[in-house]
């Protein structure tokens, strides 16, 4: 079996590197050329340099929209990850209805990211409402922390299964011998098991900063970036420059926040991976 994938091996290659060339490569090498563009479609582009990027460096709305969703990644990322741990380490400890809560905690990841924001506007707003506050939709703090109770509800039970994962993946040898050697419960828990699974705090880590980073349908169904674009995240400026202004002018600058958004996540998100992964240890 062996010898043959061997063999074949561009029989099973081809196909996938096919699509991900025509779905993925080719938008990417095209979308990066017409951010130097004025276009109304892409066959009526004219080449204008880096002009468009001048814009997008000099718009305060982007740069507050990038700031807004950097606070927003981090204060979700710590909550996220800090609260799923905690649960994991909970339904690993052999309670009894463990599997239902884990159920309970993922189901919410399965509802669509738009559902869910007009679902907590809803509720949010209701409870304004009745303290008698400023609706989401006019007040940027309440919109933040909606889309930060929206985020963590949303994330924190797939999260959790990664961690209950790495937490059962620790061999029982370790724990054990930190117990007889007179290890107390703290230190089991932040000289045994963070260490061991730190590959999965790397993986939750990351997929939290992108997520936070790259929000979209959230922001637009929960706040819309009222007032005003104060709660506006990246994504959704993008989107604004892109589909909400008319004349071929927008467009190119839409396209070129685009590529700078997507350098910033590369960056920020390769930087955490070289740091966590720093910190992972070999069973």
């Amino acid at each position: 079996m062996e010898k043959a994938i061997r063999k074949y091996w561009p029989i099973f290659v081809l196909p996938t590197l096919a699509a991900f060339c025509v779905g993925f490569i080719y938008p990417f090498v095209q979308g990066l050329y017409l951010s130097f563009c004025k276009f109304t479609t892409i066959k009526k582009a004219t080449f204008i340099g880096v002009d468009n990027y001048a814009y997008a460096i000099l718009d305060s709305e982007f740069w507050h929209s990038f700031w807004f969703t950097a606070l927003f990644t981090v204060v979700s990322t710590v909550l996220i990850n800090v609260i799923a741990f905690a649960i994991a380490l909970a339904l690993t400890n052999k309670i009894k209805g463990s599997n239902f809560f884990r159920t309970v905690f993922f189901m919410p990841n399965l509802i669509g990211g738009i559902v869910l924001g007009y679902i907590w506007q809803i509720l949010l707003n209701c409870v304004l409402s009745l303290l008698e506050k400023p609706l989401l939709a006019l007040n940027a703090t309440y919109g933040f922390i909606g889309l930060t109770i929206l985020m963590c509800w949303q994330q924190i039970g797939y999260m959790m299964i990664i961690y209950i994962a790495g937490l059962q993946s620790i061999p029982d040898d370790y724990i054990e011998a930190a117990k007889i050697d007179g290890a107390t419960t703290n230190q089991i828990l932040f000289r045994v098991k963070i260490p061991n699974v730190m590959p999965s705090i790397t993986i939750c880590t990351f997929l939290t900063i992108t997520n936070g980073f790259k929000l979209f349908d959230q922001n637009l169904a929960l706040t819309g970036g009222e007032p005003a674009h104060a709660s506006e995240m990246l994504a959704l400026n993008i989107y604004n420059t892109f589909y909400s202004r008319t004349g071929p002018q927008w467009k190119g600058y839409g396209q070129a926040k685009a590529v700078i958004f997507c350098i910033m996540v590369i960056i920020i998100s390769m930087i955490q991976l070289k740091f966590t992964k720093s910190k992972e240890v070999q069973q």
